[in-house]
């Protein structure tokens, strides 16, 4: 990476409850318009992290800095230049996408044109279709677009792909590659190894609340191989997925 300038630190974050310590003194940074992912398996103190940094959850001990605010003293600072993915669509199943575009952007206060919202993921002929009608990568999709209303600096993305097929998730791919791209950070957790591997600048293992390793995935995949490790199957130069994609076509699909 050229621009290392960190627009996340996190210095010796504890997170205990009761005699469990979930977050167990981690620091890391994040670089200014990278693609930061965080993986590790269920439990292992991830969505923790997330919450913590994204001013939703108390820590128990340590600094975290988001653009030089501090989350101690500045939340409401940070959470005028992030964006989370918003859950509440769940809760209005009977509005369209315009309508829960206006009652998100209510409730970050910021005045967007839905419509506009809408275009930048693709979903602009969805915009009278209600929520419930959404196909699962539809739905992620809009899920996104809620995390653009405020025009954040970083927006947090937890396991954006999961259950969906591998059209939506390589389209998903794209949607993200261009979010960075425009100039937004881009801090996302994924059990799927090869999304982290195409998406990510840099990525953080996590286990029992403590990082393990931290590299971009190129360096972690040469460090593997150096010590001698071999795949039992040789190695393609396409996967199964690749075939998928290629018989079935990328565009974006309804239903």
């Amino acid at each position: 990476m050229d621009n290392t300038k960190a627009i996340i630190s996190v210095k010796n974050l504890v997170k205990t409850y009761g005699d469990f310590t979930a977050v167990k003194g981690i620091s890391f940074d994040v670089y200014e318009h990278e693609i930061f992912g965080l993986l590790g398996p269920n439990g292992a103190g991830k969505t923790t992290m997330l919450e913590i940094i994204e001013t939703l959850r108390e820590k128990t001990s340590g600094e975290i800095l988001v653009d030089g605010f501090s989350v101690d003293k500045q939340a409401n600072e940070i959470k005028q230049i992030i964006g989370v993915q918003l859950q509440a669509a769940g809760y209005y199943p009977n509005l369209n996408l315009l309508e829960l575009m206006e009652l998100f952007s209510g409730l970050y206060g910021v005045d967007v044109k839905p419509m506009d919202m809408l275009e930048k993921v693709n979903l602009q002929d969805k915009a009278k279709a209600k929520y419930k009608a959404l196909s699962g990568g539809q739905k992620q999709r809009f899920s996104i677009a809620t995390t653009l209303i405020n025009s954040p600096k970083i927006i947090f993305l937890d396991e954006p792909t999961t259950g969906l097929d591998p059209q939506a998730r390589r389209n998903l791919w794209d949607l993200i590659i261009d979010i960075r791209k425009n100039g937004t950070t881009v801090v996302l957790t994924t059990h799927y190894m090869d999304e982290a591997e195409q998406l990510c600048d840099r990525v953080a293992f996590v286990e029992h609340g403590a990082i393990i390793a931290l590299d971009t995935p190129d360096q972690l995949i040469d460090n593997l191989v150096n010590s001698g490790f071999e795949r039992k199957k040789e190695v393609k130069k396409a996967n199964l997925e690749d075939v998928f994609i290629n018989l079935t076509g990328k565009e974006w699909r309804e239903g």
